[in-house]
């Protein structure tokens, strides 16, 4: 019988965690987001977290901008929150406008308040296997991972999607020495040959490319473990619109041990982990 790895017991252990910490430790977690310009979808991610801060005991507040600003005036904002000792982690919401260098935004947020991870400090910690801040949608496949008890040592991963953002790191983390770690990881992507054949090695295949419903049950070997990492939006007659994964879901359920679904899964943990990077933050100033 498959088992739905989904993500709403995972953030229950999270949040929880972080609610007794702050509360134990009379902490104030501050996270800042800038947001520029209207992108719905950015806007739905911004809201949530925001619902979830407060309920944890984060405040998260956002700074809106049009699409209009300027390289200068982005780069002067983040120097602020840098210097705002009551900001602990600072996020940039993307997508950016085409006249943005997001590298030169990246830099310039202080490491330390880098809640995704995406400085290279940050990058070179995980690479090298120390103290920094993870990306939160990799950090949330671990999280699931060690939740669920799935035993990554010596087995076969193959990951679809070399992304900066999940598969490069995601690809790292599960390299490491650890109780989810010490796997053999294949990192596929639009360049590799007969990709049907080598995900069907995979003991646990996770999807992260951003193609709906691209992995089918004839790249899957039988009672593989399959962690959908994809959020696409499609459109559907009744709603107008849903979201699904890089999976198909229902083609590939009676096929694998256990899956994650779209949405319900790797997403909500993500949140989770982001917040809990705040915390970190937070801590590590007192």
């Amino acid at each position: 019988m498959t088992i739905k790895l989904t993500g709403k017991p995972v953030t229950k252990e999270i949040y929880s965690q972080i609610r007794v910490e702050i509360e134990e430790n009379n902490l104030t977690p501050k996270l800042v987001i800038i947001i520029i310009g209207e992108d719905p979808a950015s806007k739905y991610y911004i809201q949530n977290l925001e619902k979830k801060g407060s309920k944890v005991g984060i405040a998260v507040e956002t700074k809106s901008y049009q699409v209009s600003i300027t390289q200068n005036d982005i780069l002067k904002e983040i120097e602020n929150l840098n210097n705002d000792p009551t900001v602990h982690g600072i996020m940039i919401q993307k997508p950016l406008p085409s006249q943005l260098n997001e590298s030169e935004i990246v830099m310039k947020i202080s490491p330390d308040k880098d809640m995704d991870g995406f400085h290279p400090l940050n990058v070179g910690n995980l690479v090298l296997d120390r103290k920094g801040f993870l990306p939160s949608t990799p950090a949330a496949v671990l999280e699931m991972l060690k939740f669920y008890n799935i035993e990554t040592s010596g087995k076969n991963i193959v990951i679809i999607g070399r992304s900066n953002i999940v598969g490069k790191p995601l690809a790292n983390l599960l390299l490491r020495k650890s109780k989810t770690g010490n796997a053999t990881v294949t990192v596929c992507h639009s360049k590799t040959q007969d990709l049907s054949k080598v995900c069907k090695k995979a003991d646990i295949l996770i999807a992260a490319i951003g193609r709906a419903f691209f992995v089918k049950p004839e790249m899957i070997k039988n009672n593989a473990i399959v962690i959908d990492v994809g959020v696409n939006r499609i459109g559907d007659p009744e709603k107008g619109y849903r979201y699904v994964g890089d999976v198909d879901y229902e083609a590939c359920f009676d096929k694998v041990l256990s899956i994650t679904p779209v949405p319900g899964g790797v997403g909500t943990v993500t949140t989770a982990m982001l917040l809990n990077n705040v915390l970190v933050a937070a801590r590590k100033v007192i």
